[in-house]
């Protein structure tokens, strides 16, 4: 079987070829793209890694060959004086602590060396345990120096550890729900044409039968639908974090828990950009900034107020609203409401099932500033996925490489743009 050393100079031969092969496809003519770049980095680091531990593992084999030479040379050579006279001392034992008759017991020995073929247990191995060690009572161990207790800190207490929970508990984060509601499509450019309603008069009535052949009897009325043509560009969203090879290859939890936080920023960016980006350099322009969508004013109460909201949606915008959209703040007003005797209109704190107003699902959303509301037919609302979100890791940054540092980026590419504005509306919710 092939030694642990082996082992690491045939990676460190495999990841050599590797980048080898790689480096291979390229030339003058034939750059690589930034993906491939990116491969390149990986093979290269990973070559890099698998030499090191090549390297480090031989040398470690070489001292412990040396120090097992030194350690028979010691045993062959004569005892101290104080020695030869305490063994000749019938009367009292020969002192040895308990770590060294454990060390030196046989059983220990074949066992360490099955566990260390090489001088040096193998990273593979995933549960250690030695035998144990046989002694003929409780009086053998008195004999001892001192009685080892682990109830006290100057003791074998001091090397008595609490057990540490090594889970991560997940970082706090708002739930994302407005991207549940809207259209999500795909594209495959940088740009974004669609057209957008602006207009719509619909004239259609009953017509006489025309009773000449000229004059105005027998006319047809004309209708309204005016259309424009909107171009959005597809915007990035990105973050990135720093992190040390070591502490990645140490903590493999933390990689996972890295990803899922840069995974969730660029969700929750997003929604703030679908509610209520300004459009001003690589913003979106989202749906609170959108020309052409309703205003509905305060009217009496809360409740007045998102009712005629809705039915805003019906008559002018033409559409069957699905949701209300607003802060949990503004919710919470609304769910605490009760009558003159006290009692909740909307159920109080053992009602169940998914929240509504006015016969429509009310989505919870931070993205909505508190005070503002939306209702309508969301699905007007489209994002286009360019590139969703991705995480990818990388050396080739500043001085990185030479530092053991990586940086893990997490990225999407995407547009957002509404076909027919006044199909929302925004409501004012404050008195």
């Amino acid at each position: 079987m092939a030694t642990k050393v082996e082992l690491l100079r045939q990676t460190a031969s495999d990841a050599k070829d590797a980048f080898s092969a790689e480096m291979a496809k390229y030339n003058d003519d034939n750059l690589p793209s930034p993906e491939q770049e990116a491969h390149v980095t990986i093979l290269r680091g990973a070559m890099v890694d698998a030499v090191k531990a090549s390297n480090s593992a031989e040398q470690f084999v070489k001292d412990q060959t040396d120090w097992n030479n030194q350690e028979a040379n010691m045993r062959h050579a004569s005892r101290p004086p104080f020695e030869k006279a305490q063994a000749r001392d019938g009367d009292r034992p020969k002192l040895v602590s308990v770590g060294q008759r454990f060390v030196d017991n046989q059983a220990f020995k074949d066992w360490h060396a099955s566990m260390a073929p090489s001088g040096f247990i193998p990273d593979s191995a995933k549960r250690l345990q030695s035998p144990p060690l046989q002694f003929k009572g409780m009086r053998e161990l008195d004999q001892q120096a001192g009685l080892l207790t682990g109830t006290t800190d100057t003791s074998a207490g001091a090397f008595v550890t609490p057990t540490y929970y090594p889970g991560l508990t997940e970082l706090g984060r708002r739930p994302l729900t407005m991207r549940n509601i809207i259209t999500n499509l795909q594209t495959d450019s940088d740009t974004v044409e669609y057209v957008r309603i602006t207009t719509e008069t619909n004239a259609a009535a009953p017509v006489a039968e025309a009773t000449a052949a000229s004059g105005g009897s027998g006319v047809k009325p004309e209708s309204t639908l005016a259309f424009e043509r909107v171009s959005t560009p597809v915007k990035t969203i990105a973050h990135w974090i720093p992190a040390t090879k070591r502490a990645l290859s140490d903590a493999s939890q933390l990689r996972g828990l890295i990803d899922a936080f840069l995974r969730y920023g660029l969700d929750e960016e997003l929604e703030d950009q679908i509610a209520n980006g300004d459009g001003v350099g690589e913003n979106f322009t989202g749906i609170l900034n959108t020309t052409g969508t309703q205003a509905q004013a305060w009217a009496t109460n809360v409740l007045m107020t998102t009712r005629q909201a809705r039915r805003k949606v019906r008559t002018v915008g033409r559409r069957v609203p699905n949701a209300f959209v607003m802060n949990p703040e503004d919710w919470e007003i609304i769910d605490l409401l009760q009558d003159n005797e006290a009692k909740y209109f909307f159920g109080g704190p053992m009602a169940m099932g998914t929240p509504r107003l006015w016969g429509l699902p009310v989505i919870e959303s931070e993205a909505v500033p508190l005070g503002t509301a939306l209702v309508g037919d969301f699905s007007v609302c489209v994002l286009w996925d360019r590139e969703q979100a991705s995480i990818s890791v990388s050396d080739s940054h500043s001085d990185f490489f030479i530092r053991n540092l990586v940086a893990i980026l997490a990225e999407l590419r995407a547009a957002f743009g509404i076909i027919k504005p006044n199909a929302i509306v925004e409501i004012d919710m404050t008195a």
